[in-house]
């Protein structure tokens, strides 16, 4: 079984970026893992409490989130990405 790549994700503000594990349920536990406080309440898509920017990069939602998410930005809780991204926190 061929191992996939870590992918990477880049906060502006922040100098390191943080490596995405493939069995990470999603970008918002990868940010807690590494001690990066952010806001949520419901982790299922519903409040978009998690937003965020996504300057650049792909991510796929584990289910299609129920709160209105605009061009550019991402709900936290509910996606993963396919590329290395760049987010900004809201």
């Amino acid at each position: 079984m061929e191992e996939r790549p870590e992918l990477k994700i880049s906060i502006e503000d922040h100098d390191e970026p943080l490596k995405f594990a493939a069995q990470s349920p999603s970008l918002l536990c990868t940010l807690e893992q590494n001690n990066i406080d952010i806001p949520y309440q419901c982790r299922e898509g519903y409040c978009g409490a998690c937003r965020a920017k996504l300057v650049d990069g792909e991510v796929i939602y584990n289910q299609e989130p129920l709160a209105f998410v605009r061009d550019g930005e991402v709900l936290l809780c509910c996606s993963k990405p396919i590329t290395d991204v760049v987010i900004k926190l809201t």
